[in-house]
């Protein structure tokens, strides 16, 4: 199995907070990033992790993302930075992505979607929960943020499956996406969206990756303490998640499973730029790119 670290779209830029994964890089702004992850592996063909923005979003960014976001978030909407293009590159064809394993159902992870149209597409049960059931706490919200132009094709939407007792690193309700053999679950995080996880996979090494999405936005929340959240990323955490306190129970739970675990796992962001810098740079090796 070999796993490729992608930006996905690069939205605003912002400044560096001059510590940790940023002390060289003090007066250097960087764009904000769509980290996503593509798996390749015997016997599941491509697995997509989260999608970032799409080649649909870039005739009408406005319509299909939402005035308003785009006028926060700045997407650069670079053609070259969606994973089609990128997953070709790499020689491939579109087909080839069978599966797609989503953090949660937000804008920026989704827009991927009707680029493989035929892919089965992974969420946790409860995010599967809030999006189709009215009933559910968060619906509107949560629809909402499942913008039309990302499912009018109808994505083959599944929900993964949880195991009584199931537990990862101390994290219950773990959930198995089905019809995948590779090592890989969906951990719950939750308090940004209404089902919102993280994806656990193994490595090259064997150690475990995990993608926390948008549990929390950049890496001074995890490394610094007191945790130390970045200006520009904060108002967006705050207009989208769905519980303020069970978000941040989820941001200190990480915060112990780094300090405690950090020979087993490495802990990422969706959008932390100097996060996906290490990967790029080689600082984390083993079939890892």
């Amino acid at each position: 199995m070999r796993i490729h670290h992608l930006n996905c779209g690069s939205l605003r830029k912002i400044p560096p907070l001059g510590a940790g994964l940023e002390a060289d890089a003090v007066h250097h702004e960087r764009a904000v990033v769509c980290h996503c992850l593509l798996i390749e592996t015997d016997s599941d063909g491509l697995v997509l992790v989260d999608t970032g923005l799409g080649t649909a979003d870039l005739p009408h960014p406005e319509r299909s993302l939402g005035a308003d976001w785009v006028a926060y978030a700045r997407p650069e909407l670079n053609p070259e930075e969606s994973a089609l293009r990128q997953v070709v590159r790499l020689g491939y064809a579109p087909r080839d992505v069978r599966h797609i394993v989503l953090t949660h159902l937000h804008r920026d992870h989704t827009g991927g979607l009707p680029d493989f149209p035929r892919a089965r597409v992974h969420v946790h049960p409860e995010e599967y929960r809030a999006v189709t059931d009215p009933t559910a706490a968060h619906h509107r919200h949560s629809l909402d943020r499942f913008v039309p132009a990302h499912r009018a094709h109808h994505p083959l939407l599944t929900p993964a499956s949880v195991a009584d007792g199931t537990e990862w690193f101390g994290f219950s309700g773990v959930a198995r996406p089905q019809g995948l053999e590779c090592e890989l679950l969906l951990v719950p995080l939750p308090g940004h969206s209404a089902g919102h996880a993280g994806v656990a996979v193994r490595d090259g090494d064997g150690r475990w990756l995990l993608h926390a999405g948008d549990a929390y936005l950049h890496h001074g929340e995890l490394e610094h303490t007191p945790p130390r959240s970045h200006p520009v990323l904060e108002p967006v955490q705050e207009g989208a998640q769905t519980d303020a306190a069970v978000r941040l129970a989820t941001r200190d739970r990480l915060r112990s499973l780094r300090r405690d675990h950090a020979a087993e796992v490495t802990v990422f962001s969706a959008h932390d730029p100097w996060e996906l810098a290490r990967f790029r740079h080689g600082q984390r090796t083993g079939g890892t790119t």
